[in-house]
Order: structure tokens, then sequence, then C-alpha cells
């Protein structure tokens, strides 16, 4: 790399531009530099814990698995433990690591790490984030797997954790 330029340091997000060497020539390259995330695949017998949310960057709801993004020095099950709490009111009393992966890497550096929480127990109190707007849903396995293939679940990272799941039981 020539040379690499930070231009925004935001809250969840940090973006630089490279400058870089590719068959030769020099180009730009545009970077998104995120800590990481967890995202959990939250099992109640059959039936996954969903969530409904609007994303304001594509000004639509989706059906996603809970997640959320790594705090400084959080390991990603200890990420994942958190947002389970905070996003759905469960906690786990088992998570297993389902896999990990990369979701947009031609721009981004987020590393998503997948787990499937069992043994759920409803915690009576739990607090969302301020600036989530969701609600939960709860689809069987069969279902959600009938909703990827249909175009009902858009959201990547669930896409990739429920045929990731299935794929291993």
């Amino acid at each position: 790399m020539a040379e690499s330029n930070r231009i925004y340091d935001g809250k969840i997000i940090k973006v630089r531009v490279d400058k870089v060497q590719i068959n030769g020539r020099q180009t730009i390259r545009e970077i998104v530099e995120h800590n990481g995330s967890a995202a959990i695949l939250p099992l109640i017998g059959n039936m996954i814990i969903m969530e409904k949310q609007y994303r304001h960057a594509i000004n639509k709801e989706l059906y996603e698995i809970p997640a959320g993004t790594l705090e400084k020095g959080e390991s990603p099950e200890e990420c994942a433990a958190r947002e389970l709490v905070e996003e759905t009111g469960y906690k786990a009393g088992r998570l297993e690591f389902l896999g990990k992966c990369y979701m947009t890497p031609g721009y981004c550096t987020e590393l998503i790490h997948f787990f499937l929480a069992t043994d759920l127990q409803e915690v009576k109190e739990h607090e969302m984030d301020d600036d989530e707007q969701l609600t939960i849903v709860k689809v069987s396995i069969d279902d959600a797997v009938k909703m990827i293939l249909n175009g009902e679940i858009q959201d990547a990272k669930t896409v990739c954790a429920i045929l990731t799941y299935k794929s291993k039981v």
C-alpha cells in the first residue's frame, strides 16, 4: 500500500482511503473499518426468535436475527450474550459458535461471528438501545428457510446464520 488516509472517525465505523498497487497500476480503495460483530440464532424448540427492524439506510423493515457491534475489549461471545438480552429479553443458557464470515469484504473489514443460543430464559428487565426500533417475532426454522427462498428474509447475516445452522443439523 502506497498511502492510507483516514477521512472519517465515527462512533461505529471509520473510513479510510488507500492508494494501492493492483496489477502494476495505482488505484484508490475506500475502506470502511469496523470492530466486528456478533449475530445470534436464538432457538426455542424449532422456533427462531427474530426481529423485524427498521433500517434507515434502505428505508424499510427487515427480518433479522439479533446482532451487534463488538465493544472495545469485548469477545464475540460476550457481545452475543449482551446483544441477545438487550434486543430480545432472553438470556442464553448455552451459546455455541456456528462460524464467522465477512459480509462485504470488497470495502469493509467487518467480521461477523455467529452463535446458536439455546436453553433460553426470559429476563424480566432489559433495555434496548435508544436508536433501535424493532418488533420480536417467532418463526419456525422451516418457515425461515422458505422466507429466505422467497425473498422475505433479505438480511445477509440472517441468511448466513440460518443456512449454516440448517447445514449442521
